[in-house]
């Protein structure tokens, strides 16, 4: 069987309106940002099979599944495994600044922190209990743009070099299947 993955980024922070990388620092949702979960939770809600929510533990991921579910019976888990990159050093830095050095930090982590690898083998992780525990439902997760760049190398094939150079387009949503039981075939991209 399989489990349906439908991964939604958190919604809009104050940081990201200002430039800022916030990585591994907690992160608030700005005005843009609660509108934007409120509308997760619409778009969401209207019978998509969604049988829970997993989303990141950093407080912009989790502010946002509370505003979008609030008023729902939906269980949300809070999981570190879905953490945005450990930029260290980089953390609360200029975006410009961090996306100069992606590329660098594919298998070599960030001063201080972790690289884009290491943020796969936990999202990979996850997806390990997630196979064993949820096999034949559909789910939701909210996190960031390196853990949706992790499922793409995990779960399609992607390349971290294409990915961490790519310009990346906000959508609604996108959706995955994961294969049970779980089983990276293969190494990692």
């Amino acid at each position: 069987m399989s489990i349906e993955i439908v991964y939604e980024t958190h919604a809009t922070t104050a940081d990201n309106e200002a430039g800022i990388a916030t990585g591994w620092l907690p992160g608030t949702l700005s005005a843009t940002g609660r509108l934007q979960a409120r509308e997760l939770g619409r778009r969401r809600r209207r019978d998509d099979g969604i049988v829970a929510v997993f989303t990141s533990d950093l407080d912009r991921a989790v502010e946002t599944a509370q505003i979008a579910f609030a008023d729902t019976p939906l269980p949300i888990h809070q999981d570190p495994r879905l953490r945005e990159c450990n930029y260290g050093e980089l953390n609360g830095r200029p975006v410009t600044l961090v996306e100069a050095q992606r590329a660098r930090h594919i298998d070599e982590p960030f001063p201080g922190g972790q690289s884009y690898r290491d943020v796969q083998a936990a999202t990979d992780d996850f997806l390990g209990d997630l196979a064993a525990d949820r096999d034949g439902t559909r789910v939701l997760v909210i996190a960031h743009s390196a853990n949706r760049w992790a499922l793409d190398c995990l779960l399609t094939g992607a390349h971290w070099q294409a990915l961490v150079e790519a310009s990346s387009p906000w959508q609604p949503g996108w959706e995955y299947t994961l294969p049970t039981p779980w089983r990276v075939a293969g190494p990692s991209r």
